[in-house]
């Protein structure tokens, strides 16, 4: 493969943190809701690469193509791939792609394009590892690689070194969060040396049903919903249960069991994750709400980042709905 001797290359990755670095010498860019994916040029190959190593380039032949079309016959680059639908991004376009079929693939990628958002260069076409090199340059470089290109599929990251206007992207609600990597850092492939701070919302929502823990007869899990414009009760997330009296949550829920549960999209429909307990819940007369906090809504469901914060006695159950997380 020549000088593409970076396909076995780790991406460099985040650390959690609650606030943004504040000091001088930081670099902030948007959180993308998308797949990390390495990308490696020599020639006429181009090679896709998931964070975990894993290879994307045949899912994604839309990219492949755009890669191929730059002038560069050499580079590797770090970026996000992302599917943007209405005005937002799509997650689960994404995980559409992830198919066996390439009929089908070929088929998505003409219908829902990909866009690879690129905010680092590993190696230059000159065949020049950067990765020893700060963030500064390599940024640098990979602005002048894409310089006066006119190709939305093929986009420079946004970033600022101004930490106000990092902190108001997140207060504008538009984005999963912000990474934040300093400017005289190099590419510390397989480091958490990048600081993520995720956009953290919370929601009222309406305890449907629950599930006992295995072998138990105490409660370890609550099946939450919110109201639809139907006023359909759908299940939204499967909240796991920390400091909590089980015993005592488990004779309150177990007086509301029999009720109406759910009423719309429901737990425990057939999927490659299902299980012989997907189905095994109790349904509730809807009357006991709890608040939630979390980072991200894919396909009206909360993705990932969830948590449960309080019982909330003081709110009606109506109350709960899905304009929370619009």
């Amino acid at each position: 493969m020549g000088k593409v001797a970076l396909v076995e290359a780790q991406a460099m990755e985040a650390r959690s943190a609650p606030t943004l670095p504040a000091e001088a010498g930081w670099w902030y860019e948007p959180k993308w809701d998308g797949f990390r994916c390495l990308a490696f040029r020599q020639g006429g190959v181009v090679i896709l690469q998931a964070k975990s190593g894993k290879p994307l380039t045949r899912y994604f032949p839309e990219v492949v193509e755009r890669l191929l079309a730059l002038p560069q016959e050499s580079f590797a680059v770090d970026g996000e791939l992302v599917i943007p639908i209405d005005g937002t991004f799509s997650f689960e376009a994404l995980q559409l792609r992830l198919h066996p079929a390439q009929s089908r693939i070929q088929r998505l990628a003409g219908e829902t394009p990909a866009v690879l958002a690129l905010f680092d260069l590993l190696q230059a076409p000159d065949g020049a590892d950067l990765r020893e090199r700060p963030l500064s340059e390599r940024h640098a470089a990979l602005a002048a690689f894409l310089d006066g290109r006119d190709d939305p599929a093929l986009t420079l990251t946004p970033g600022t070194p101004d930490v106000a206007l990092a902190q108001a992207w997140l207060v504008e609600g538009k984005l999963e969060g912000v990474v934040a990597k300093r400017l005289e850092a190099p590419y510390a492939q397989g480091e958490r040396t990048m600081i993520k701070v995720k956009r953290q919302r919370t929601a009222d929502c309406v305890v449907g049903g629950f599930r006992y823990g295995k072998d138990s007869d105490l409660v370890a899990s609550l099946l939450l919903g919110l109201y639809d414009e139907a006023g359909r009760l759908d299940h939204v997330f499967t909240s796991g249960l920390a400091a909590v009296d089980r015993r005592d949550l488990t004779k309150r829920l177990e007086a509301l069991a029999g009720g109406c549960g759910f009423t719309g999209d429901a737990p425990g429909g057939p999927s490659r994750w299902s299980d012989e307990r997907s189905s095994q819940w109790t349904p509730l007369a809807p009357e006991i709400v709890v608040e939630v906090s979390f980072d991200h809504v894919s396909a009206g469901r909360f993705r990932h980042g969830t948590r449960l914060i309080r019982f909330r006695p003081d709110k009606a159950p109506a109350q709960c709905r899905k304009e929370q997380i619009a």
